[in-house]
């Protein structure tokens, strides 16, 4: 039987680094990148997710990323939650497999997108995947990429399953997260930094982050103190990220924003693939803007030590 995992805290949806043209994937900077997310003090990292541009790998691509991700985090004591989903069940099924065999802790499953199944559909997607071997599923609920939703009732007949044992909710709707707290114990994680602690006050256990890319030791901390229930000490590290983490995903299309704020605090991740463009000019003097508001630009560059 597949063990249970306690997922709390911290999990960065890693970006992949790519060459200036875009052309390959930058392993070395990926090796420090994550190096640099354990020395910040987050629980895991999430590689091959949409931080990830995982549409535009290759399979190799993805293989190497992953195990990348997983030989360098392991031995920095992070968790690694693998991106597996597909809108094809069967290449979702080979992709769990293959994280599991690379030796991630757990698969993250998004919602089939563009199918836009029915709830029973979604409900034997996921059934499939989860019997496909025995590695944690954590669900991922993200209405706006997907055009569907998984239902509150559906995540409920899905947690019966031993290998279900979370959900990454990117819906922006507290009646969701509130109603899947209230009909079973599945793990709930934040799927966007500006309503983590909105999400911790109706029993969530953490966030997978887009902006711990750029500060890993603030958004552990945030939920550090949302863990021992410090509201007031919490609300002052939110607040002081919010302008930022909204900007990350609001500017344009993740990760378009948060490739160039790696840029600017000179830990540049290369090029966003096509169908993805570059930040316009525009953009990126608004991220600049919000990147000095929040006071990171010399620390986030400073103590990482990488770069181009």
């Amino acid at each position: 039987m597949t063990a249970r995992i306690s997922f709390h805290g911290c999990y960065t949806a890693i970006v992949t680094p790519f060459s200036a043209d875009g052309s390959t994937v930058d392993l070395a900077w990926l090796e420090e990148g994550v190096r640099r997310q354990a020395a910040g003090g987050v629980t895991g990292i999430v590689p091959c997710g949409t931080t990830g541009e995982s549409p535009t790998l290759t399979e190799e691509e993805h293989a190497r990323v992953v195990e990348t991700a997983v030989r360098v985090g392991r031995a920095a004591g992070l968790q690694v939650i693998a991106g597996a989903g597909s809108n094809c069940t069967a290449h979702a099924v080979h992709l769990q497999k293959l994280a599991r065999q690379l030796g991630a802790d757990a698969g993250l499953q998004v919602t089939p997108y563009y199918n836009k199944p029915s709830q029973e559909g979604i409900y034997r997607h996921f059934m499939t995947v989860a019997d496909s071997c025995d590695l944690p599923v954590m669900l991922y609920n993200i209405p706006g990429r997907a055009a569907v939703a998984i239902a509150p009732e559906t995540v409920e007949r899905l947690a019966q399953h031993p290998n279900i044992q979370a959900i990454k909710e990117a819906t922006g709707s507290m009646d969701s997260a509130s109603e899947i707290r209230q009909r079973c114990n599945i793990t709930v994680l934040s799927g966007d930094d500006s309503l983590t602690p909105s999400f911790a006050a109706v029993g969530a256990k953490g966030v997978v982050s887009v902006v711990s890319n750029l500060v890993p030791a603030r958004v552990a901390e945030l939920c550090c103190l949302l863990a021992a229930n410090n509201f007031s000490a919490a609300l002052d590290v939110h607040m002081s990220m919010l302008p930022l983490s909204k900007g990350l995903l609001s500017i344009d299309v993740n990760p378009v924003p948060v490739k160039c704020a790696l840029a600017a605090l000179g830990l540049d991740s290369g090029a966003v693939r096509l169908p993805l463009a570059p930040a316009s000019a525009q953009a990126v003097a608004r991220i600049r803007e919000l990147i000095t508001n929040a006071g990171i630009g010399a620390t986030a560059g400073t103590h990482a030590g990488v770069g181009r």
